[in-house]
């Protein structure tokens, strides 16, 4: 009789276990989880520092750069260090990327042939710059994982693009903290599914009162040992920028 009861006892708790993550599933949103990383650096206009840090097999390089950046189609970033590179800058408006060179005061356009090259000797991409999908717009989503992970609760969502939309990317898989939303890094796959990138989040700190991850560290699955940190030294949102601040004169003063 006491088999029994224990028995029955055991049946029941795990019906509640998998009853609770079951509610827990249904109410989780991941079209939510997509939209806030999407606006999780985004607001109607934002200016800040930031630190780049591009380690290759054959150097190292550490930029300091001022950045401005209005809605999702406009973004100024200007070289502050070091000296030798002072004054290099790149203007974002919609889909059209200029380069300045102040040493010989030229303004270079970026064709579309390139928009996939290296953006200031980073890992990074001129492309990466132009990127004004939405994930939510642009993949059909899922949400493939949740429970622990290394210690850490998150909620994994995968993402395969629409057969009409412009991107570039197979299949992303974005793993967020389950708390907070916050990422913890966004895996990408090229057009065949093999791994393309990863890019890490880190050093959640509080910001113009806003909680993000200060650090972003992108790491390229065809470069062993390479990679590109930003850091965030500061960052204000909500700043009031005018439209004509974004301009071909902006960029060469």
């Amino acid at each position: 009789m006491r088999l029994i009861k224990n028995l029955t006892i055991n049946i029941f708790i795990i019906y509640i276990v998998f009853f609770a993550n079951y509610v827990s599933a249904l109410n989780l949103d991941p079209k939510k989880i997509l939209d806030d990383v999407d606006d999780l650096y985004r607001s109607n206009a934002s200016h800040g520092i930031l630190t780049l840090s591009v380690t290759t097999v054959n150097w190292q390089r550490t930029l300091t750069l001022e950045q401005w950046s209005k809605g999702e189609d406009k973004s100024l970033f200007k070289i502050l260090k070091p000296k030798k590179e002072k004054g290099l800058a790149t203007l974002r408006v919609d889909k059209n990327v200029w380069n300045y060179m102040p040493k010989v005061k030229r303004v270079v356009k970026i064709p579309s042939s390139m928009m996939s090259s290296s953006w200031m000797g980073s890992h990074f991409t001129n492309d990466d710059l132009v990127k004004q999908s939405r994930m939510a717009d642009d993949y059909t989503f899922s949400i493939t994982f949740e429970g622990m992970q290394d210690g850490k609760a998150i909620i994994e969502v995968t993402c395969l693009p629409n057969k009409e939309a412009a991107v570039v990317w197979g299949k992303v898989e974005v793993v967020v903290y389950a708390d907070d939303y916050l990422p913890l890094r966004m895996i990408y796959y090229d057009e065949d599914l093999f791994l393309s990138r990863t890019l890490e989040f880190t050093n959640i700190e509080m910001m113009d009162g806003k909680m993000i991850p200060t650090m972003m560290n992108i790491i390229p699955a065809d470069e062993p040992g390479e990679s590109t940190t930003v850091k965030w030294e500061e960052i204000q949102f909500d700043v009031t920028i005018d439209d004509e601040f974004f301009s071909l004169r902006k960029l060469q003063q």
